[in-house]
């Protein structure tokens, strides 16, 4: 019944789920030189807006609730604009969404062709807790990380391009613990230590400041990230989610976005489209 228990880290091969509402040869409506990126932790389609909610729809993480699907469609329509989304707290399928598996809902929404589920705590049939990411570019390699420490933690991992010259994402949910999100740091770091083109996308749960100056990501070379606050989308004081670039890669424009769904604000990047990726046409 339960499923994700694994005290140590795993790996796993997987593939992207296809969605069958998208044609796979569309061509974009926009010029194919940029490649925009969205992380956003979704807390299964709860609308929170002020610390009391935590209580009083709280019930709302095991039951399901009407207004969850107007979330997810308000979700949907921010969505459509990216190419590659990271998604956290979000539900596979189980009571307290409708049974509804929401990564791929919200792939339906935003009319992505390729998504994939990662489920890192199962309490079917109750809540199946995951990660999830959208994207209209097919990845050559992609990759199923349970990270370090307490169960329920993981890291999605997508190859895009030949390894050699390839593009990496990692979409993650860290711990809140310092010592133990430094942990899956390391673990993380030395996944993409050999690729010299690299994004790290999530809900990190600490300051920038930390993340470069003082856990084991400090190792490796990035650029001066986006500072601004994202948590609570109610009156944003820290900068919790993030997504940092490899200096090879061309920023430009960072923002967190005023849409206060979820009690995360969403991080958005757009960079220039790596050669990598050249050779892809997004659907």
């Amino acid at each position: 019944m339960f499923g994700r228990w694994n005290f140590g880290q795993s790996v796993r091969q997987v593939q992207t789920r296809v969605n069958p509402d998208c044609g796979l040869n569309a061509q974009g409506s926009r010029a194919v030189d940029c490649l925009r990126l969205l992380s956003f932790n979704i807390q299964v389609g709860i609308n929170t807006r002020h610390y009391g909610h935590y209580l009083t729809r709280s019930w709302q993480h095991l039951l399901p609730h009407s207004g969850r699907i107007q979330n997810l469609q308000r979700i949907g329509e921010l969505l459509h604009q990216y190419d590659l989304v990271a998604l956290q707290e979000v539900d596979g399928g189980s009571l307290r969404s409708g049974h509804i598996n929401q990564v791929e809902h919200l792939a339906r929404l935003g009319h992505f062709p390729y998504w994939y589920q990662q489920l890192n705590r199962n309490l079917a049939p109750l809540a199946q807790h995951s990660n999830g990411v959208l994207s209209r570019f097919q990845p050559e390699c992609l990759e199923d990380h349970s990270l370090p420490g307490v169960p329920g933690r993981g890291a999605i991992l997508l190859r895009f391009g030949h390894p050699t010259q390839a593009l990496v994402v990692v979409m993650m949910h860290l711990a809140l613990g310092a010592r133990e999100r430094n942990r899956q740091l390391a673990y993380i770091r030395d996944l993409i230590a050999p690729y010299p083109q690299r994004i790290l996308m999530g809900d990190m749960n600490t300051h920038a400041k930390d993340l470069l100056e003082h856990s084991p990501l400090k190792e490796l070379n990035w650029q001066p990230p986006s500072i601004l606050a994202t948590f609570p989308s109610w009156r944003p004081k820290r900068n919790l989610d993030h997504i940092l670039l490899s200096p090879g890669l061309v920023l430009k424009q960072a923002e967190v976005l005023p849409h206060p769904i979820s009690d995360h604000l969403p991080v958005a990047v757009e960079i220039g489209l790596p050669e990598s990726l050249t050779a892809y046409s997004p659907c």
